[in-house]
């Protein structure tokens, strides 16, 4: 027998020996595989399981929809007439939700529909059993959606030290402080004294009047929309500072988008 028949002789022995030791090892110790679904190991409380919807946030702005990459996001909507607040006020239209459904059969689970949608209406939701025998049954209607907004937890607290969102009409006013007044020259010093010591000028007596009130101020204006030029040149500032802070492409395209919108409407975006 030469020396490498031996070797892979001793060779094989040992690698048989370590399997051995290895199975035996693990025979004797505890398992560690939870038996589901009869245990169900605890999860952490911010799982990305399913995406969960908050209808009253929606406005059918349909970003998510083209922004998912797998196109399983489905929104049907139509439009009503309100009518006129008061007399001689047109009667507005506005959207209406009939559906809002997605195919988990489809979805990849990327999250960019949260991350896109400018309205806080898409929310991830820790939960994660939803197995179908059925693939067609795999999209989820709007009453699922909303069903799974239970599990959401709120926001978490904000560090200390940190600013929270500004409503509307509650924005702190920066009061300037008073300015300091300067030291005068000789010659401007002796005539403001001069001034001040001269006695007044002989006349009636002044009359008291009633301080008027200050005039009211003018209630705001509503805002107004900007040319699509204006709009566009918004869009384009916001795309670039997403790009900026690392956003995706795709993410940054959509805000841009949003924010586009909202230039066009007049209106500010959430939490402004």
């Amino acid at each position: 027998m030469n020396d490498e028949s031996k070797l892979k002789k001793a060779t094989f022995g040992t690698g048989l020996l370590k399997g051995l030791g290895i199975t035996m090892r693990h025979m004797v110790s505890k398992a560690v595989t939870v038996q589901y679904p009869d245990e169900i190991a605890p999860l952490p409380p911010r799982s990305r399981g399913v995406i969960a919807l908050k209808e009253e946030n929606c406005t059918m702005c349909m970003l998510c929809a083209r922004e998912c990459p797998d196109w399983c996001i489905y929104i049907e909507d139509h439009k009503e007439r309100r009518a006129p607040k008061g007399e001689g006020k047109r009667a507005k239209s506005f959207n209406v939700l009939d559906r809002f459904a997605i195919d988990y059969a489809l979805c990849m689970y990327c999250g960019i529909c949260v991350e896109v949608c400018p309205y806080d209406a898409l929310f991830w939701s820790p939960e994660f059993e939803y197995a179908e025998g059925d693939i067609t049954r795999l999209t989820h209607e709007m009453d699922r959606l909303e069903g799974w907004m239970r599990t959401v937890l709120p926001p978490s607290p904000l560090d200390d030290g940190a600013e929270g969102p500004v409503l509307k009409g509650a924005a702190p006013v920066a009061v300037a402080p008073p300015p300091v007044a300067e030291p005068l020259s000789g010659a401007l010093r002796g005539a403001s004294e001069a001034v001040a010591a001269a006695p007044a000028a002989a006349g009636p007596a002044p009359v008291e009047t009633e301080p008027v009130p200050p005039p009211k101020p003018a209630p705001p204006k509503a805002p107004a929309g900007m040319s699509d030029a204006e709009a566009a040149d918004v869009r384009r500032k916001v795309y670039e500072e997403e790009i900026a802070k690392g956003s995706d492409p795709r993410i940054a395209e959509a805000r841009s988008k949003a924010a586009e919108m909202r230039a066009k409407k007049g209106t500010k975006g959430p939490g402004g």
